[in-house]
């Protein structure tokens, strides 16, 4: 049960740090929530554990609370600092790939005692960044669009802006996050595992991200309930 504990904090820990941003920082504190998952999930993703019944990648979690940023943005901010967010993932990535092939590019000293490390860890990062990466801005773009979709018809089905919240949030997850799934697994892992294990990855992931959709659920309320407050600072 430990994995699986931990995996539970894991979820707690990380929306917990998005709300504690926004409610501090406000759109600020959830672009760098962006940029700070985007960094931790594209390592956590090289490690593989059993949790659930399920062998799964750690990046899961990390990444899926990008979602989570993306609907805060749209619900409360405008689609305009919703895209942003995508967009300071996307860079992200691309100058946290770039930084670390550089480094691999020095000849270390005698007394250097971390390069085997940093070279087992980043050597096999380009495929997965460029998986992220592609998985990235294709399902976080196809999110937001979706959000704002779902929200135009839910406000001219009732005229009301305010409802089905929970519609839009899941609605436009749920489908985004699949795209996700099948994108990144598929670049990232299909000749890195059998078979067996590469479709193991893909479920389990998917798996979670329904779990981690329907968790955040809650925090979008939230959030617009602290916006509606005045309790964000900007």
């Amino acid at each position: 049960m430990k994995n699986e504990l931990l995996l539970i904090g894991s979820v707690l820990l990380i929306y917990g740090a998005i709300m504690v941003a926004y409610r501090i920082f406000g759109k600020v504190g959830m672009y760098v929530m962006t940029v700070i998952a985007t960094i931790l999930a594209n390592i956590e993703v090289l490690m593989l554990v059993d949790g659930f019944g399920m062998e799964q990648t750690l990046g899961n979690v990390m990444f899926a609370s990008t979602y989570l940023v993306t609907d805060i943005l749209s619900e409360n901010e405008g689609k305009k600092s919703a895209n942003k967010a995508v967009w300071l993932g996307v860079f992200t990535s691309v100058i946290m790939l770039c930084f670390t092939q550089y480094w691999l590019l020095y000849s270390p000293s005698t007394n250097d005692r971390a390069r085997e490390h940093i070279t087992a860890i980043f050597s096999t990062t380009p495929q997965l960044l460029a998986a992220s990466f592609l998985g990235y801005i294709v399902s976080q773009r196809f999110d937001v669009w979706l959000y704002h979709k779902w929200w135009s018809l839910t406000q001219k089905i009732t005229g009301d802006s305010k409802r089905f919240l929970w519609l839009r949030n899941n609605g436009s997850t749920l489908v985004s996050q699949l795209v996700n799934t099948i994108i990144f697994t598929t670049v990232a892992f299909w000749n890195m595992y059998d078979f067996k294990t590469f479709i193991s990855i893909m479920i389990s992931s998917y798996v979670i991200y329904i779990f981690t959709s329907l968790l955040d659920t809650p925090v979008v309320y939230l959030a617009r309930w602290m916006k509606n407050k005045n309790l964000i600072k900007e």
